[in-house]
């Protein structure tokens, strides 16, 4: 490894993106969603069980949002958790062309 150089490439801003997720912009809307989730758990102090008690929301699901395990989430189901905490959710939307990249056809 010493002496080995390593390519550096600039991020898109989205690392699903970058890793040539499918649904890449969906994944990282649910990213975003769920670490305003657990800002919110940590600045009111709540745990799990907390969360549960306040909100009537499993604390199975929080846990999960905790351990990023978002695959059984919908971007509806993580705002309405946000409600229930007690925010609200603010969406701006900017759409841009897609940069198209060529790849070797597959057989």
């Amino acid at each position: 490894m010493k002496g080995e150089k390593l390519e550096v490439k600039h991020g898109s801003g989205n690392v699903f993106r970058d890793l040539d997720h499918e649904n890449a912009d969906i994944e990282h809307f649910k990213a975003i969603l769920a670490a305003e989730i657990i800002k919110a758990l940590d600045r009111e102090g709540l745990s799990v069980r907390g969360a549960r008690n306040r909100t009537g929301i499993a604390a199975a699901d929080f846990s999960r949002i905790r351990n990023a395990d978002l695959g059984r989430f919908t971007v509806d189901r993580l705002m309405a958790i946000i409600n229930r905490l007690g925010s609200r959710v603010e969406v701006k939307i900017r759409v841009r062309p897609v940069e198209r990249v060529e790849r070797p056809a597959t057989a």
